[in-house]
C-alpha cells in the first residue's frame, strides 16, 4: 500500500541527527526528523524518507537533494540549508537567498506544506558569535521567503532554550540528544501535531575554574575544531561518503523498524 500522507526532511547535518548518536540507525545518527517522523507515523499512512547529509551546502542540496525530492511527490517538506555556507570565511548572503528561493518554489509547486528553519543565534559561541550578523540576515530572508511561498517557520533563532548549552552535543557544533529531542517536540508544536515526546532531563549544571575551562576548551579545539577547520581548508566534508539515511519513504517507528511503500 502507497503512503497517502509523505513526510520529506531536506538538508544537512542538522537534519540528518549529527549529535544524536544512534548506532542501531543508517549513518549511526537519530536527530529530530526522526523523532518527528516517529510520532507523524503512528498514523500508518504515514511515510518518511530524509535524504540530508551532513556538510552539504546550499548549492549541493539544491543540486542533489531538490530533483529527487520533486520526484517523491510529498505532502510534507522541511528544508534546512545554508549554515554550512554562513560558517565558510566568506559568503554573498544575497546570491545564497536567491537560490533558496528558487528552490521552496519549486517545493512549494508540489503542494507539499513547507516547513523552512531560521539560523541558531550563537550568541555566546567564542567560534561561531561571528557569524551572528550573517544568520540574521539569513534569517530575515527566511522569513520573506516563507511569507512569500505559504510555508511554516520552526524559529530556532527565537527559542531561547537552545542557548543552553547542556542540550548540546561535545562537538559544541550540533545539537545532543536533549536538544534533537527537544527541537523534534518544538516542530510538532509548530505542524499542530499532538506529541508525546518527553524531554530529558538536564545534567546539573557544573561551575568550572578558569583553568578547567581552558583545559576544556583545549581538549574540544584538538578533537573538534582543528579537524572541523582541516575540512574547510582541504574542501573536504565529514559527508563525502555518505548517502542518504532514508531515501525512499517508510513507516518509521521509535524501534527504527518499519514498512516500505
Amino acid at each position: 500500500m502507497e503512503f497517502s500522507k509523505r513526510y520529506l526532511a531536506l538538508g544537512d547535518s542538522f537534519t540528518e541527527g549529527m549529535g544524536d548518536e544512534d548506532p542501531t540507525r543508517p549513518n549511526h545518527v537519530r536527530g529530530w526528523a526522526d523523532r518527528v517522523a516517529e510520532q507523524l507515523c503512528t498514523d500508518p499512512e504515514w511515510g518518511y524518507a530524509n535524504l540530508a547529509i551532513r556538510g552539504k551546502k546550499v548549492g549541493q542540496v539544491v543540486s542533489e537533494q531538490l530533483p529527487v525530492a520533486l520526484n517523491m511527490k510529498p505532502t510534507l517538506v522541511s528544508l534546512y540549508m545554508g549554515g554550512n555556507d554562513i560558517l565558510r570565511p566568506s559568503v554573498d548572503i544575497d546570491a545564497l537567498m536567491q537560490r533558496y528561493d528558487e528552490a521552496v518554489a519549486k517545493l512549494a509547486g508540489t503542494g507539499a506544506r513547507l516547513l523552512l528553519f531560521t539560523g541558531f543565534d550563537s550568541n555566546g559561541s567564542a567560534i561561531f558569535e561571528k557569524t551572528r550578523g550573517r544568520t540574521a540576515i539569513y534569517n530575515e530572508g527566511v522569513r520573506e521567503i516563507a511569507e512569500k511561498h505559504g510555508a511554516v517557520i520552526a524559529d530556532y533563532w527565537r527559542w531561547r532554550e537552545f542557548q543552553d548549552w547542556r542540550y548540546w552535543a561535545a562537538d559544541r557544533l550540533h545539537m545532543g540528544t536533549p536538544g534533537h529531542t527537544l527541537m523534534a517536540k518544538k516542530v510538532l508544536g509548530v505542524l499542530g501535531r499532538e506529541t508525546g515526546i518527553e524531554v530529558p532531563e538536564l545534567p546539573p549544571l557544573i561551575a568550572q575554574t578558569r583553568a578547567e575551562k581552558l583545559r576544556a576548551d583545549a581538549a574540544w579545539a584538538k578533537e573538534f575544531l582543528a579537524p572541523w577547520v582541516k575540512r574547510r581548508l582541504t574542501g573536504t566534508s565529514s559527508g563525502d561518503n555518505l548517502g542518504a539515511k532514508y531515501p525512499d519513504y517508510i513507516s518509521l517507528g521509535a524501534g527504527n523498524a518499519g514498512r516500505h511503500e
